[in-house]
């Protein structure tokens, strides 16, 4: 007399997983996103990211709108203004990290585990690089608050790691930045982003060069 119970929280749990599982279409038009933004971030000359990351922001709003009630295009969308206004500077750039971090905010509300905790790296990185008040929103507190939090949902994924280790590389923390950087190289391969995972091996390996050069952090040999 048991089955039928057992058989229709099956069939609630399907119909759970069916909505809140990324539809096919969806997963395409995000990783069309993550690889372009990986092919301006590592391999676009300089003098060329300006408009190849003008191009790159028009296609993510317009996945944004497609699929208004997700969190991914959201962080994608903030992602890659985040990138561009690193590589504009000025005033523009302060614009384009505040709507950066409007977008993750509101990803924050939809979904925050998304993209494996990928809106606090990002939410955390932002609050670290932009200058406080007046000029801006940075906050350093709120910047350790955020990576932590990224790292507790994906405690071994390279961004989480590179992106806190960073952050304690900046305040001074040596050698729990070299902790978390070396277990960002360490990190495992992440299916389909084989180009992302490069690149971000090759900023790791250059922050622990410069943290040995300049600070004289004991590295062991990659």
């Amino acid at each position: 007399m048991y089955r039928q119970p057992t058989a229709a929280l099956l069939l609630c749990a399907a119909l759970h997983a069916s909505v809140f599982a990324a539809p096919p279409e969806l997963d395409v038009a995000v990783m069309d996103l993550a690889h372009g933004w990986a092919k301006i971030s590592y391999h676009t000359p300089d003098s060329d990211k300006e408009a190849a990351f003008r191009s790159l922001i028009a296609r993510s709003r317009q996945v944004s709108h497609a699929f208004p009630a997700r969190a991914e295009p959201l962080i994608w969308q903030a992602i890659v203004l985040a990138s561009a206004a690193k590589t504009e500077g000025g005033l523009s750039a302060l614009g384009k990290a505040k709507e950066a971090r409007g977008l993750l905010l509101d990803a924050e509300k939809i979904s925050p585990g998304a993209l494996n905790g990928s809106a606090y790296d990002s939410l955390g990185t932002l609050y670290a690089k932009v200058p406080g008040w007046p000029i801006g929103f940075g906050d350093k507190k709120k910047a350790r608050e955020y990576l932590v939090k990224a790292l507790a949902l994906d405690p071994n994924g390279i961004d989480a790691n590179f992106f806190y280790g960073e952050f304690l590389a900046d305040q001074g923390e040596y050698p729990r930045a070299l902790d978390y950087l070396t277990r960002a190289l360490s990190a495992p391969a992440r299916a389909g982003r084989e180009d992302a995972d490069t690149g971000r091996r090759e900023e790791v390996s250059q922050l622990l060069v410069s943290l040995r050069e300049k600070h004289g952090v004991q590295v062991p040999n990659q």
